[in-house]
């Protein structure tokens, strides 16, 4: 049986997940970090505040990211 009410991520989960951080992330106030979930359980990207690593990840789907990630490239998101 499937669902559509997304799995909640827990923290102790995440421990061992592949951590990226984007290159556009500075030193100090700008940092984001990633983890592709997409073929585990949970199904889809994680994101979170590389300077609070414990605090809660956003999960979305790798559509989503697809979508967001294509957005910043082509400069339609506001910047500021």
């Amino acid at each position: 049986m499937t669902t559509d009410v997304p799995t909640p991520l827990i923290a102790r989960d995440l421990v061992h997940a592949n951590w990226f951080k984007s290159s556009y992330s500075d030193n100090g106030t700008n940092c984001v970090e990633v983890a592709d979930l997409s073929t585990s359980a949970y199904g889809g990207i994680a994101i979170r505040d590389s300077k609070d690593p414990n605090s809660p990840a956003l999960l979305v789907s790798p559509a989503d990211w697809a979508s967001f990630v294509t957005a910043v490239a082509d400069g339609e998101l506001p910047t500021a």
